[in-house]
């Protein structure tokens, strides 16, 4: 039954990073995911903090962290817009992207698992 709640919750990220790339639309700098990224890593925090505490169970924890999450962040295409940027002479631009997504995705991360601690009390 797990994998029936990450295919949907799969489905559902997907969708909901379409939605976000088709609402923000193309920018000089990536802003759609850099800032799926950031708030994928806040919830991923969140999210697998309250499960690893048994405020949520794990075949939810297990949807939204693998389903959704997995398939609403961007890895892969953050990777892909840091080579566009350096292979078009915006290097200065790709540094500045690899390093606030790496910087904030963490502070997000780590947001997200102070956020569950405190639920979780």
């Amino acid at each position: 039954m797990t994998w029936v709640l990450v295919v949907v919750a799969g489905a559902m990220g997907t969708a909901a990073r379409y939605g976000i790339g088709l609402l923000v639309g193309p920018r000089e700098f990536p802003w759609a995911t850099f800032g799926i990224n950031v708030s994928g890593s806040f919830l991923i925090g969140l999210v697998l903090t309250l499960g690893a505490v048994g405020r949520m169970s794990p075949q939810v924890t297990t949807a939204l962290a693998v389903g959704f999450l997995g398939a609403f962040t961007t890895y892969s295409t953050f990777s892909y817009e840091v080579f566009t940027l350096g292979k078009t002479s915006q290097v200065p631009m790709a540094l500045l992207y690899i390093g606030l997504s790496v910087a904030l995705g963490w502070l997000a991360a780590a947001g997200g698992y102070a956020l569950g601690s405190s639920l979780s009390r």
